[in-house]
């Protein structure tokens, strides 16, 4: 085997011919400005051509099912082992996917309860029983001696049916009486019961007294008993008419209820031998809610204060409701908060009085119950199957944890079965902190059969439970949602679970997986990269941390600039190469440039924002109190509660007021200073869109205005051209032949599909009539194929225009083109955009910015002009809050809100609030510790 990989030639994106050896079972860093072609090396170089060349192992049949991978522009790729890439993406959307699931600890948890878990009724909590032929016998024999006992076969429990046929078949067997609903009766030719009542049968298998001599027949009439009975067999006594149940299965000694042998299945929300009947396994349920419903009480129903009302005047809904009001002395023209409480939730829930309606067509009354706003709708939503009928219903609902299982999503018989008195819905909800301690004394919990069946399992959970403990993710539990977590948190559980599959001779890319983590978390995140690399693995990070460059074992910095000015391989070597190099990484970290600390702290607006005692998911806060005008930063380890407290309270309680937005804030007392904001924006790292169609220009909306003026030019009025003829995406101006895109895809079947420039228009987008308007000597296709610094020269003379191109060149995106496609965007780029679309618009000075984590992707130098940008916004007297870990962001904050002190429940607290000088001082910040050193 190579002792290196060599890459010679990549040209993928802005690569300039790149050719790199890079050294194998090492800890690899790549780092560089954002845009400067790192991840196009790392993962659409080396991991394309590693997961083409898998692929192109299979037959030519199986790949044209797969879905084949381009050829990337490279040279020759050698040295290359089975690549294996961890990504920033969410590991599932599905509401079904949790952290269990995920790491597969679920399904061996869901082995060992069914498996060693103790079964108790549900019904008395008793421990639940089984018996054996010769153990009913033996009970029948000790308790019952010297008494007259029926034996009987339960057949049917709490059915209809007239069961003729049954009865007939059971004559044919030679059984002469059978016990309906209680009563012994004959099985007569002929018999047949009432076929619309429900019966529960008993076939009467023997009457016997019992005593030793006995004992031969016993035995065989409890066998038989348990036969026909599908192994539950009653006991009842001739004199005193008092009934035992027995069961070949678990068992409630006291009221006979019994449970199947358990399985695993049984403890899956994903089966439906184990989910909720109530939820489907969702642990959710959808309720109308009556604030989305009726928001507005200041209106009349004829005015539209029921909001799916609103202008159905004439509707015969309408009509309903006005006969069902005017029994009561109301009308639809009364004010909604006129009417008695009781008489609107008959409106909206129904109600038993009936009411008098005209048929429109037969001109006759009908009288008939009025059954209420919600239960029409969702009538209705469950008859209709239109997406636009479900998505419109949904605007009116909430989602509560179904009241059934209380979201646990199992079924009742599912949390039942318990090890040390906990039921597996319960390990799901602990901290993966508590899980791991739980298990580490789970062998006391259990006898020693018990322990010879799960210890192989234990040993499996433990190694499990280990290495998410080791990546920084102690503070999550196993029934989170997957599609709640983030890139960062997403990326560590898979990382965990390679380690955990201990494979060997793998090279593993992985794209900044320290986002989301404290800098306290930062050693462990690293030690278990370093894991890997010594099970005989080459790890190649795409990095920006400090620490991670610093103890890794090669870097290879990419550059000099971004864009058209990366793509160069600027330096190589180890961390103590890298410090001599004038790169820009390097001077940064050994100290010649800096991102420099504010001399001076802004003291606000000396407004508020004040939340008074948040409390969902693990906050546990007197008040939250935020002041406007200044930069302010809230940090904490991760899973401290900062993402509750703002993104799931602080966001939607800004945007119901600013926006009458429709999510529901998490719980929280009382808001005060709202109206001191007129504006609120939530920066996130979403994609600008999820088609090559989008780009830059369309999203910042400058593409609008720039096909504005290229409509106002001489040439077009001359031609009549008006300003959809400039787009790419409406018929008229674009290529027919690609449809605007100016690339064409070509279906290989079985061969990588083929995307080649369109013959037509050359890649040009538009037809030849459009491209002869020109301004400058330029079409419209040669603006958007300009990079963002040469756009701000080309359009020095249109103010408006070049205003909005130049809020993307202040955002450090200079080198990206104004038509570059949006999914060749990377995250950090994306957040970016948004932000200069932002600064775009005319500034109201009272708006609220809230960003989450936008260093991501960032390089030192990047984070130093976002901080420029950050800064201008604030000094325009606007509010903006940073969610972050990044120091170089915390040391520059006016106001620091720090969350903990740990995470999932020991967080959910402000441990220090203040100026970075003021949270330094504080014993209980762990950001204050590490903020300290930055600040010296």
């Amino acid at each position: 085997m190579d002792e290196k990989i060599s890459v010679e030639g990549a040209r993928v994106h802005n690569l300039k011919n790149v050719s790199i050896d890079i050294p194998r079972n090492k800890l690899v860093v790549f780092t560089g400005l954002s845009g400067s072609g790192k991840s196009s090396l790392a993962f659409d170089t080396i991991h394309a051509e590693g997961q083409r060349r898998y692929i192109e192992t299979f037959a030519s049949y199986a790949r044209q099912f797969l879905g084949n991978i381009d050829r990337p522009d490279v040279d020759k790729i050698s040295g290359l082992s089975p690549v294996i890439s961890i990504e920033q993406k969410t590991v599932s959307r599905s509401p079904r996917s949790t952290v269990g699931t995920i790491t597969e600890i679920y399904d061996f948890l869901r082995l060992l309860y069914a498996r060693v878990g103790t079964a108790y009724s549900y019904n008395t909590g008793e421990k639940m029983v089984r018996y054996s032929e010769q153990e009913i016998r033996d009970i029948i024999l000790e308790k019952h001696e010297g008494k007259k006992f029926l034996l009987l076969a339960p057949l049917v429990k709490g059915r209809k049916g007239h069961y003729r046929e049954l009865f007939v078949q059971l004559r044919k067997k030679g059984y002469t009486r059978v016990r309906v609903d209680g009563e012994i009766i004959e099985l007569e030719s002929g018999l047949k019961l009432d076929r619309y009542k429900i019966h529960d049968i008993d076939l009467l298998i023997d009457r016997i007294k019992v005593d030793e001599k006995q004992k031969g027949r016993l035995e065989q009439s409890i066998q038989t008993t348990l036969e026909q009975g599908k192994g539950v067999m009653f006991l009842l006594d001739h004199e005193t008419g008092e009934e035992k149940i027995y069961s070949r299965f678990l068992m409630c000694p006291t009221t006979g209820i019994s449970y199947n042998e358990p399985e695993p299945n049984l403890f899956s929300f994903n089966s439906p031998y184990g989910a909720c009947n109530n939820c489907s396994g969702l642990g959710k349920v959808s309720e109308m809610d009556v604030d989305k419903l009726v928001p507005d009480k200041g209106l009349s129903i004829k005015d539209g204060a029921i909001v799916p009302l609103k202008g159905a005047k004439n509707h015969w809904l309408m009509e309903s409701i006005n006969s069902f009001l005017s029994v009561q002395g109301f009308s639809v023209k009364d004010k909604v908060e006129d009417l008695p409480e009781e008489l609107l939730n008959q409106i909206l829930y129904g109600s038993t009085k009936t009411i008098k309606t005209k048929d429109k067509r037969t001109g006759k009354e009908k009288v008939q119950n009025f059954e209420g706003i919600t239960n029409i709708i969702l009538k209705v939503y469950s008859e209709n199957s239109s997406a636009d009928y479900a998505r419109w219903v949904q605007a009116f609902m909430n989602k509560i944890p179904c009241p059934k299982c209380e979201g646990t999503r199992l079924k009742k018989e599912s949390l039942h079965f318990k090890i040390d008195d906990k039921h597996i819905a319960e390990l799901a909800e602990m901290d993966l902190d508590d899980l791991g301690q739980w298990f580490e004394n789970a062998e006391s919990y259990l006898d020693d059969t018990q322990n010879k069946i799960a210890g192989e399992l234990l040993k499996e959970i433990r190694a499990r439970l280990k290495f998410l403990l080791d990546v920084g993710l102690n503070y999550l539990s196993l029934n989170r949602d997957a599609k709640s977590l983030s890139g960062g948190e997403a990326q560590r559980i898979r990382l965990a679970t390679q380690i955990g599959s201990e494979l060997t001779n793998v090279l593993y890319i992985l794209d900044e997986p320290s986002i989301g983590l404290h800098q306290r978390d930062n050693d462990r995140l690293i030690s278990s990269l370093q894991k890997l690399r010594d099970s005989g693995n080459t790890v190649l990070v795409v990095e920006h941390d400090k620490d991670m460059i610093e103890q890794s074992d090669f870097v290879v910095d990419i550059g000099p600039k971004a864009g058209v000015n990366g793509g160069k391989i600027v330096s190589k070597g180890s961390p103590t190469e890298l410090l001599v190099e004038e790169t820009l990484t390097a001077k940064y970290l050994n100290g010649q440039l800096e991102i420099e600390v504010p001399k001076e702290r802004r003291k606000g607006s000396g407004k508020f924002i004040e939340i008074q005692e948040p409390s969902g998911n693990n906050l546990n806060i007197k008040k939250a109190k935020f002041p406007l005008g200044k930069l302010i930063c809230v940090s904490g380890v991760s899973g401290s509660g900062k993402s509750s407290l703002i993104g799931e309270t602080l966001y939607p309680i800004l945007n119901q007021h600013v926006y009458k937005g429709v999510k529901k804030p998490l719980s929280y007392k009382k808001v005060e200073g709202l109206e001191n904001i007129d504006k609120v924006i939530e920066i996130d790292q979403s994609p600008i869109g999820r088609t090559p169609r989008s780009n830059p220009a369309t999203y910042t909306g400058v593409f609008t205005d720039i096909r504005t003026f290229f409509a106002q030019l001489p040439e077009a009025k001359i031609r009549g051209y008006k300003v959809g003829r400039f787009s790419f995406n409406v018929k008229g101006g674009r290529c027919e032949k690609c449809k605007g895109a100016g690339l064409e895809l070509i279906e290989m079947n079985f061969l990588p599909d083929v995307y080649v420039q369109c013959d037509e228009c050359m890649g040009n987008r538009y037809n030849r009539e459009t491209l002869e308007i020109r301004y400058k000597g330029k079409s419209i296709n040669d603006v958007l194929n300009m990079s963002i610094d040469e756009a701000v020269v080309f359009f020095d003379a249109h103010p408006k225009i070049k205003r909005k191109i130049e809020t993307l060149k202040s955002v450090g995106l200079g080198y990206i083109t104004l038509g570059q496609s949006s999914t060749t965007v990377s995250g950090g780029e994306a957040q970016r955009i948004k932000l200069a679309s932002e600064l775009s618009k005319k500034s109201t000075g009272a708006t609220f910015y809230i960003l989450d984590e936008p260093t991501t992707g960032l390089h030192f130098e990047d984070i130093r002009l976002l901080m420029g940008v950050l800064n201008r916004l604030v000094d325009q007297g606007n509010t903006v809050l940073v969610i972050e870990h990044n120091l170089d962001v915390i040391k520059c904050a006016d106001h620091i809100i720090d969350i903990g002190p740990e995470g999932g429940k020991n967080g959910g607290k402000i441990v220090a609030e203040g100026t970075p000088e003021e949270v330094i001082k504080s014993k209980k910040s762990i950001t204050g510790k590490y903020l300290k050193k930055e600040l010296k």
